[in-house]
């Protein structure tokens, strides 16, 4: 771990975050503090050398009719809790911020519209997993393909190319599609792919066609999930990213719920209702192509690109006043440069090369990784891919597996809009600790129950629906939110998009795998045998997500390059020698004792306790 030492003596220079086991205060009593403090980095300077700097970065960037608000807007991110005694703000400024402050979920209807508009485009992803599920009931038939061995591989690498595709193809173009076209021009790319890719799987002729424009959509569907979260992202406020960014995981299963509701419609319809069920997906790309002309581009591509002047403007349009569009742009490039420093190279390969050279990259790295990889490992997409398959196995007919299935995907809906409110509040990485556990208790409950075989119908099915329920409701307040929103924010500026593209192909491909091996997996191991497996995984992903994936909210985008600045074996030895026995004994035996310091704190809350 010496290069990891060597490196966090830099970062500490480069990011402001410091070391501080604890403080003392006058009267000699010890106060638990942070052990990491996450500094605002323009607190190295005076508040008048703020104010100049700020300006002089103003004029310099063709700017120069907004320097006196930058200035003022610096002096707000140097001190954010201290609005009040700002006097170079003036009245309207001054309760403009207040307002934001005491408002949580207040915001421009530009702001609102593009969150939206982006989340609608999740859709898509939903709406063609369950297309799939419902057509996967008829197009064997259709094609000639039905039955165990060689057609069983067939089935599934129909329903997994999409996501072999999105992962190993579409997330790495990325970066060439983002640079040269930027956030707005790569979603309206792959949203055009989405539309006439669906058209095409219904219009198909042959397995072989469908297996073509499946695997198309597939790089569409990679490029688009890289890119929407990382937009989002970083259009959202540092108060509510988590809740509004979590709108893509809210679409997600809306589309998978549309995509049910779109099964059942189109089940009498005969031969052609698989091909309506896979033509269907195009709806929400279609909007999401016309509306996002709209929408403004993301004002930290902007700056990336040298285009400050564009880029404050995309922020006024994205925030509900001047002073708050000129605190949160000039406090992102602040950081920006902090990040060139520690910058490695500035190629595609060599900033794709930081995601695992870089400690603090390859720190967040190994966070996104395991909550991507976990979406998989949890076992949810079984369902999601295979739920009206599985509800006939287990002795429905097949309009009543369509209709178990839809009720499968509105209890994701409903038991996602709680988590809006809870990742910004309880975090990333305590939901995904505590749902983990029960998903493996439902799903190994769920997969015992598939061998009762005596009784009536409704004994034997019952409670096979009722687990893969409750395993759902558990799945989506933890990690069904948890993950595009966790990897789409803990990456820096500069390798956002290889971050994100690595984090993409990772759940992607894993997801295809899933796809692909399922089929098989149910006749070699019985439907009991793949449950109990991925019961198991939930256990195994708990470990990882304790082990790699740190807190992040309500931290900025910018801040959050301190928080992965602590090596990953000071992190660890925290958890298992501090939270983890403070947990127990506070939570399993009751006993009354005071919580111990955060590993990572950011300033003005240590401040507060210092001196409270």
């Amino acid at each position: 771990m010496d290069d990891e030492k060597q490196f966090t003596d830099s970062t500490e220079k480069a990011t402001g975050i410091t070391s501080e086991p604890e403080m003392a205060d006058p009267a000699g009593r010890r106060k638990s503090v942070a052990l990491n403090i996450v500094e605002n980095p323009l607190k190295r300077s005076t508040p008048q050398q703020t104010i100049v700097d700020a300006q002089a970065y103003a004029e310099s960037h063709g700017m120069a009719e907004h320097a006196a608000l930058f200035g003022r807007g610096a002096l707000v991110a140097r001190d954010p809790d201290k609005i009040e005694t700002i006097a170079e703000l003036d009245e309207e400024e001054r309760a403009a911020l207040l307002y934001e402050r005491d408002h949580k979920w207040h915001g421009p209807f530009m702001l609102w519209y593009s969150i939206s508009l982006c989340a609608i485009g999740a859709a898509t992803q939903g709406w063609d997993q369950t297309g799939s599920n419902g057509a996967n009931l008829s197009f064997p038939q259709a094609f000639g393909i039905t039955g165990s061995g060689r057609n069983e591989w067939v089935v599934g690498t129909i329903n997994a190319v999409i996501f072999l595709t999105a992962g190993l193809i579409g997330a790495f173009i990325v970066d060439p599609l983002n640079h040269y076209f930027g956030r707005r021009g790569e979603i309206f790319i792959t949203a055009v792919i989405l539309t006439v890719t669906p058209i095409g799987s219904g219009l198909a002729q042959s397995w072989e066609g469908l297996f073509a424009a499946r695997f198309v959509m597939g790089i569409g569907i990679g490029a688009k999930n890289a890119t929407v979260p990382i937009y989002s992202a970083e259009m959202a406020p540092a108060r509510i990213r988590g809740a509004l960014v979590m709108f893509w995981q809210l679409w997600v299963v809306a589309g998978i719920f549309l995509g049910f509701c779109a099964n059942v419609i189109v089940k009498d319809t005969g031969d052609i209702s698989w091909r309506l069920q896979l033509g269907s997906a195009f709806i929400p790309s279609f909007i999401l192509g016309c509306g996002i002309f709209f929408c403004p581009e993301s004002p930290r591509w902007l700056m990336k690109h040298g285009k400050y002047d564009k880029g404050f403007q995309s922020m006024k349009r994205l925030r509900d006043h001047p002073i708050i569009a000129a605190r949160d742009f000039y406090y992102s490039n602040v950081i920006y440069v902090e990040e060139l420093k520690l910058a490695r190279g500035a190629g595609y390969f060599s900033r794709m090369w930081d995601c695992f050279a870089v400690p603090r990259i390859r720190r967040a790295n190994y966070g996104a990784s395991t909550v991507m990889i976990g979406q998989q490992m949890c076992g949810i997409n079984i369902i999601s891919f295979y739920s009206s398959s599985i509800f006939e196995r287990a002795g429905y007919s097949a309009e009543q597996a369509l209709y178990a299935s839809l009720g499968y995907g509105a209890i994701q809906v409903v038991f996602t809009i709680p988590t809006l409110f809870l990742i910004d509040t309880k975090g990333r990485r305590t939901l995904t600790l505590i749902t983990f556990p029960l998903m493996c208790i439902f799903l190994l409950a769920a997969g015992l129950s598939l061998l009762k075989d005596t009784g009536s119908r409704g004994a034997q099915i019952g409670p096979v629906v009722l687990f893969v329920y409750l395993f759902t409701i558990a799945y989506s307040l933890g990690e069904g939110p948890v993950a595009f929103q966790y990897s789409a924010e803990v990456f820096p500026t500069i390798q956002r998009e290889q971050g994100m593209a690595w984090a993409v192909c990772i759940n992607n491909t894993f997801a295809g795998v899933l796809s692909l091996t399922f089929p098989r997996m149910q006749t070699v191991m019985t439907p009991t045998g793949a449950f109990g497996f991925y019961a198991g995984l939930n256990l195994i992903a708990w470990f990882m997500v304790f082990a790699f994936v740190r807190e992040t909210k309500q931290l900025t985008l910018e801040e959050l390059d301190q928080v992965f600045s602590v090596p990953t074996s000071k992190f660890i030895s925290h958890e298992l020698t501090v939270w983890l026995p403070y947990f127990l004994k506070r939570h399993v035996l009751r006993q009354n004792i005071p919580k111990p310091p955060q590993i990572i704190e950011k300033e003005e809350k240590v401040a507060k306790v210092i001196y409270e």
